[in-house]
Parts: structure tokens; C-alpha cells; sequence
């Protein structure tokens, strides 16, 4: 392994020391980056299962059929598979909308680079109109993990890019200049505490606008903040129509997205 898997080993045993003392867990998802033999001995190494996405152009292999005719080792790899023409005993399902036919295969296949038999999803599209194809190669080491549960596992990998980049873009990930241990880690769980606090606070507001951002969220509280230290220099507290349109239309300002619904007075 290279010094970047043994480092990501090293985090990885850390991560399970905590855990595993509360959860038990199977998976590891990793980008197409790590999506080959060495990342896959890492994570098998740790008594875990790899879900990766292959190359594109990743030549996949049937397993052998039929008995060893000879002497010689015994013959491991089968027919080649053409991925744009998938045999249909693969084909896990098929659905089409906007001329755009989208299939599923999925099926135990070799790729020489590995040692072991592996479980491979193709997501297969097809324009109906121009007959141009594109397809993704989802693996996992897991041989009987289900091509739905694979394909909504490694999906979570981008939340958990997305959750990385509430943190830089709006809760001071990027920011904080601390350089000693502790205050490096306080900073940074702050920041991804922020997100998790900030999605519970934007549930109630997406029931009524599904588009309303971190951003919007930013602004709307900013404004409430900025509504009631006015009115605190106010001689006389406005009756309680009036606060409630200042509060709404004061937390509407710097927002992308209108907010989800009226601010309440304090």
C-alpha cells in the first residue's frame, strides 16, 4: 500500500476504535480514486467491504465455465464483457423518461487487476434519439450486497462532500487560524457540529420551499438578529401585526431563496 492508504488506514482503525464500541459497521465508500486492488486489501484488511466505482473503460471478465480440461492451472477467467451490450441475464431493471433509457446490471465478475471475484453494478443510459450511450461501473467486495442498496451507499458519498462543503463555503472550516491540537479540533468538530444543526433548522423551512439554502438560512437568522436589536431601542414595542411583517420582511434580506414562512416576533 502507498503512504496515502496507509494514512487513511491509520484514520479508518481510529474512526473504528470510537464506533465500533456503539455501531457495527460493514462498508466503506471511496471515490473512483480507490477504485482498485490496493484500496480494496486496505479496507478487507480491517474485516470491511469496499464500495468503489471502477474506470470507465475497466475491462470485466465472466467467471470461468465449464471443467479444467488438462493439466495447468485451472482457468479463471471467462468471456470478456462488453459493457454497451450487456447479456440480459444481468439486466436487474429498466426504466425510461425523457427519450433517456436507463438499465441496471448487475453480476459476480473478475477485473484483472484484483485477486477475487467482484460485485459489480453497470448503470447503463441510452438517448433514444441519438442511440449515444454512457455508463458508471459501481463494484463492492461484498458479493451478495443488493445493486439497489450499492448504488444508494455509494450515493452517500456525495453527501458527505456536500456536508464538507457547507462546512468550508459557510461555517469556518476554511477559516479558523489555530495551529495547536485542541484548538484545531474544537474548530473543526464546531464547524461540522454547525452543519448537522443547521439541516435540522432548514427541515421546517423546506416543507414550504424545497430550494431554501444554508445561505437563505444565514440571512434569515441575521436579519431576526438585526430585527430584534432595533426594537429594542423602539420607546414603544409595535403591536404585534406590525413586528411580525418588520421580523419577515427584515429576514428576508440577503436571502437567494424567499423565506419558507413568517418570522415570529419575540
Amino acid at each position: 500500500m502507498n503512504p496515502e492508504l496507509l494514512r487513511i488506514q491509520q484514520a479508518l482503525r481510529s474512526l473504528l476504535k470510537i464506533v465500533r464500541t456503539i455501531l457495527s459497521l460493514k462498508y466503506v465508500v471511496l471515490d473512483g480514486h480507490f477504485g482498485n486492488y490496493p484500496s480494496a486489501f486496505m479496507v478487507k484488511s480491517e474485516n470491511l467491504e469496499l464500495i468503489s466505482k471502477m474506470r470507465f473503460d475497466a475491462a470485466l471478465y465472466e467467471l470461468a465455465k465449464g471443467e479444467q480440461t488438462g493439466p495447468g492451472r485451472p482457468k479463471k477467467y471467462g468471456k470478456k464483457v462488453a459493457v454497451s451490450k450487456m447479456d440480459e441475464k444481468y439486466l436487474k431493471s429498466t426504466s425510461t423518461k425523457d427519450n433517456l433509457r436507463t438499465e441496471i446490471y448487475q453480476g459476480t465478475l473478475y477485473n484483472k487487476e484484483f485477486a477475487f471475484a467482484l460485485n459489480v453494478v453497470i448503470i447503463l443510459k441510452t438517448n433514444l434519439l441519438t442511440q449515444t450511450q454512457a455508463h458508471v461501473i459501481l463494484f463492492s467486495t461484498d458479493l451478495e450486497l443488493d445493486y439497489e442498496k450499492l448504488i444508494k451507499f455509494y450515493s452517500l458519498r456525495f453527501q458527505i462532500e456536500f456536508n464538507f462543503r457547507d462546512a468550508k463555503q459557510y461555517l469556518g472550516l476554511e477559516d479558523f487560524m489555530n495551529i495547536k491540537e485542541t484548538a484545531v479540533t474544537n474548530a473543526v468538530n464546531l464547524s461540522f457540529f454547525m452543519v448537522n444543526f443547521s439541516h435540522g433548522l432548514l427541515q421546517s423551512h423546506r416543507k414550504k420551499n424545497q430550494d431554501f439554502s444554508v445561505l437563505d438560512l444565514k440571512s434569515y437568522y441575521r436579519g431576526y438578529r438585526y430585527a430584534c436589536e432595533t426594537i429594542k431601542m423602539l420607546p414603544q414595542k409595535p403591536d404585534g401585526i406590525l413586528l411580525a411583517n418588520i421580523f419577515q420582511q427584515i429576514a428576508r434580506l440577503g436571502a437567494i431563496h424567499a423565506v419558507s414562512s413568517t418570522a415570529d416576533a419575540p
